[in-house]
C-alpha cells in the first residue's frame, strides 16, 4: 500500500529534496508551502500534491489539515519550515524574535497537535521534526534562533513519550550546514556596532568556502528518508559530518569551556 507523507516548507531545501525523494520512492507527498502556485518542479511529479500553507497562519493549518486527513491516510509529518534569524539579541527587534518563535516552533507545535488525532485514532503515524545543531549546541548570534530549535528538541522528546502508547512515533533530524541557499533565502540579519569584532569571526563560518564543505542537501534528505523506514526506536539522528563533529566537540567539552574560550578571545 502507498504510503503518505505530509512536508512543510517544501519550495525549496530540505524540504523540496525529501519531497524529490520520497516520490521517486513510490510514496505520496503532499508538499506544502506558501505560494505553490510559484513552484515549477514538484508540479510536473507523479504523485506529489501541492498545497498552500503558511506555518504562522493557524486558522490555515487547521483547515488545510482537515482537508488533508479527510481524504487521505498520512503516515509521516515533516515538520520542515523555518528560517534563520542570526544576530546578537540586541540586534532584534521584538517584532524579529516574536516571527522567528512563531515560525520556527509555533508552527511545529501547531501542526503536530492538528495531526495528532489522526494517528492516535490510526494508532500509527510518525512526526519527523528537523531541529539543527544549533538545537543541540548554542552558537554566538544565535540566540533567538537555538532557542527555537533547542525548543523543538524538548518538544518533540517530550511528545515521543505523550504519544509512544497510540503507536506513534517522533523523530528528531538535527542538521549541521547544508548546501543550500538558506544563508540568502531564508536567513534574517541582525547587526550591533558593539559586537563588531564577535560579528566578524561568526560571518566567517558563513563564507562561500565554509558553504562549499556543507553536507549536500540530498544526503540530509536520505537521513530524513531513513529515519521514516529504518523501523529503529531513534530518536535524535544527527545529520551531517560537521554536525557530528561539533556535537561530538560539545560531549568531549563542556559548554562552560567554550564559553570561557569565548570570554577569553573577546574581552575588551
Amino acid at each position: 500500500m502507498q504510503k503518505t507523507i505530509f512536508i512543510t516548507g517544501a519550495s525549496s531545501g530540505l524540504g523540496k529534496s525529501a519531497a524529490k525523494l520520497f516520490q521517486s520512492k513510490g510514496w505520496r507527498v503532499i508538499a506544502t508551502m506558501r505560494n505553490p502556485e510559484n513552484e515549477t518542479e514538484l508540479n510536473k511529479l507523479n504523485d506529489v500534491i501541492l498545497l498552500p500553507l503558511d506555518v504562522t497562519q493557524q486558522d490555515q493549518i487547521i483547515s488545510v489539515i482537515e482537508e488533508v486527513t479527510h481524504l487521505y491516510d498520512v503516515d509521516v509529518v515533516m515538520n520542515n519550515a523555518g528560517y534563520g534569524l542570526i544576530g546578537v539579541l540586541e540586534s532584534l527587534d521584538d517584532e524579529q524574535i516574536q516571527r522567528q518563535i512563531t515560525t520556527n516552533l509555533l508552527g511545529v507545535i501547531r501542526v503536530s497537535k492538528a495531526f495528532t488525532s489522526h494517528f492516535r485514532e490510526r494508532k500509527s503515524g510518525m512526526f519527523i521534526n528537523i531541529t539543527s545543531t544549533f538545537g543541540l549546541i548554542g552558537y554566538p548570534m544565535c540566540s533567538v534562533y537555538s532557542a527555537t530549535k533547542f525548543a523543538i528538541d524538548g518538544f518533540s522528546e517530550s511528545m515521543a513519550y505523550e504519544l509512544a502508547q497510540f503507536g506513534i512515533q517522533v523523530k528528531i533530524i538535527a542538521p549541521g550546514g547544508m548546501q543550500t541557499d538558506f544563508a540568502v533565502r531564508s536567513m534574517e540579519l541582525g547587526q550591533h556596532d558593539a559586537y563588531e569584532k564577535l560579528t566578524a569571526e561568526v560571518s566567517k563560518g558563513y563564507s562561500a568556502e565554509k558553504l562549499s564543505n556543507y553536507t549536500k542537501v540530498e544526503d540530509i534528505a536520505e537521513i530524513v528518508f531513513q529515519s521514516a523506514t529504518d523501523n529503529k526506536n531513534q530518536l535524535r539522528y544527527i545529520a551531517g559530518n560537521d554536525a557530528n563533529l561539533l556535537y561530538d566537540e560539545r560531549i568531549k567539552y563542556s559548554a562552560e569551556t567554550q564559553v570561557q574560550n569565548i570570554r577569553t578571545n573577546f574581552t575588551f
